[in-house]
């Protein structure tokens, strides 16, 4: 196949960026899209130019780095997969493709197509965990009945790779999608109820400190989720939130 990509380019967090053409061909379709721009960035160092800098981990669907948004999708125009399990095919001999960074006032742009997520970290950081005793007298977390479809549901919740594709496609840029999947994991466990208020409260509040946006309702978070990620978790968040500002 014969492409034509427009890349989003910027040296840095603190300059001006803007799209840029390159033609590319030779392109298979079994090639997946991470490795199409392998080959576009080995054609650019031969040239002698910069390589377009994108993130990238495991190439497996598990870590969520490669977050690209492709003619304005998150993760593209298939569904239930990252960036580096796109496929090629799914395009046309002569396509135009454009491909930015993640659009998101929480998620600076680093270079290029590399965005700062770190602000998921601190979300969970602020109450995505359960507190363990360690002190040698513990318990085993399978002498713990639990019911198999709060254990489904918290599997299911705790899916999310935290890539941000829900982000990208909110139109307000919102992480309640993220922010509910983390909240819901432990809320459905007995493990999670001792810490519950202190964690939905702390995880709302630090969503709102870095920026992210209301909640619109469109449902388009679920529908980029890579994961498949239930809007239902963001029902349980608000309940969890409810409940948890009456106690105080």
């Amino acid at each position: 196949m014969k492409l034509t990509l427009k890349i989003w380019r910027q040296k840095n967090a603190n300059t001006k960026g803007e799209l840029k053409t390159y033609p590319i061909d030779g392109i298979e379709g079994d090639m997946s899209f991470l490795e199409m721009l392998d080959v576009l960035n080995e054609g650019l160092i031969n040239k002698g130019e910069e390589p377009v800098v994108f993130d990238h981990d495991c190439r497996e669907g598990i870590c969520g780095s490669c977050s690209l948004q492709i003619n304005g999708e998150p993760h593209g125009p298939d569904r239930l997969i990252t960036t580096c399990q796109l496929h090629m095919r799914m395009f046309k001999d002569g396509d135009t493709i454009v491909i930015e960074p993640f659009r998101a006032t929480a998620f600076p742009v680093i270079k290029d197509l590399v965005v700062d997520r770190s602000s998921f970290d601190r979300i969970q950081q602020a109450g995505g965990f359960i507190s363990v005793n360690t002190s040698g007298n513990t318990i085993d977390a399978n002498a713990i009945p639990v019911n198999k479809h709060d254990a489904d549901e918290s599997f299911n919740a705790a899916t999310c790779i935290g890539c941000g594709a829900c982000v990208a496609a909110c139109k307000n840029a919102s992480a309640m999608l993220f922010t509910s999947a983390k909240v819901s994991q432990f809320a459905l466990l007995p493990q999670g109820k001792t810490e519950a208020t202190e964690r939905v409260l702390n995880m709302v509040a630090q969503m709102d400190k870095e920026g992210f946006g209301n909640c619109s309702n469109t449902g388009a978070c679920e529908i980029e989720c890579p994961k498949g990620i239930s809007l239902e978790n963001i029902a349980r968040m608000n309940r969890e939130y409810l409940g948890a500002s009456i106690k105080g």
